[in-house]
């Protein structure tokens, strides 16, 4: 049996992942999927305070009494996690960027995506970003009517505070976290998201995984199963460091 630690990206909550949760449940394992201070059952925590550091906590808190966990992170979530594997590596069994932000020590959300920057100058009351709109690639790419009402119905305005606090990436037991990377490359994304590529090597030294989905941004919501068989490899649930 393995721990899943499912995050939740910027402006999303838990709930988000309601269609994964049961699929990798029924195959024997343990999951949690938290909304982090700000969001869901957290959202009357939402204030100017609320960064990135508070969501590392939200995470870190949760890794007390667990051991080999499948850490995943959602978009934002990739600077999430990469924090809590810097700070608890011992407790961590792989990492999981899911169309996430993969930041280098001291990067803010603002550097790894710079049209960030434009969604910090149009922030409410200077301190809150509110969801990005529906486009032509749909709502976070999804594009379902039924599932747009209900993706909406979990979104939250997301504190700049998240998106200017750097990480720090300076513990050295943490490169030996086995990573991997699913990239959702279907639709059509906004203008200006562009992502990083990933280098041919971990920084444990082994070759880089990256699988693909063929949908938008919020694989959980699009295509939760294809999304639960790629989590449940084998390679993913087995810690190898080197």
């Amino acid at each position: 049996m393995s721990t899943f630690l499912l995050v939740h990206g910027a402006w999303h909550r838990g709930e988000c992942w309601q269609r994964v949760v049961p699929l990798l449940e029924s195959a024997g394992h343990r999951v949690l999927a938290p909304s982090l201070t700000g969001y869901g059952d957290k959202a009357h925590l939402l204030s100017p305070d609320v960064g990135l550091d508070t969501h590392v906590d939200d995470i870190a808190a949760l890794l007390e009494d667990e051991r080999d966990v499948v850490l995943v992170g959602h978009s934002y979530a990739g600077l999430v996690i990469s924090s809590v594997a810097n700070r608890l590596p011992d407790r961590v069994a792989h990492l999981v960027y899911l169309d996430a932000m993969v930041p280098e020590d001291g990067e803010t959300a603002a550097d790894v995506m710079p049209i960030t920057k434009e969604l910090i100058d149009l922030a409410v009351d200077g301190w809150r970003v509110p969801p990005l709109p529906e486009g032509p690639g749909g709502l976070f790419g999804v594009t379902d009517p039924g599932d747009i009402s209900w993706l909406r119905s979990m979104l939250s305005d997301q504190p700049v505070r998240c998106l200017q606090q750097p990480v720090r990436l300076d513990n050295p037991a943490a490169n030996a976290i086995p990573r991997t990377h699913i990239h959702c490359v279907g639709g059509e994304k906004p203008a200006g998201i562009t992502r990083r590529p990933v280098p041919p090597l971990q920084p444990n030294g082994s070759p880089s995984r990256v699988r693909e989905l063929p949908t938008g941004h919020d694989c959980m919501i699009t295509m939760p199963a294809e999304l639960a068989a790629l989590l449940l490899d084998p390679e993913v649930r087995t810690s190898t460091r080197t």
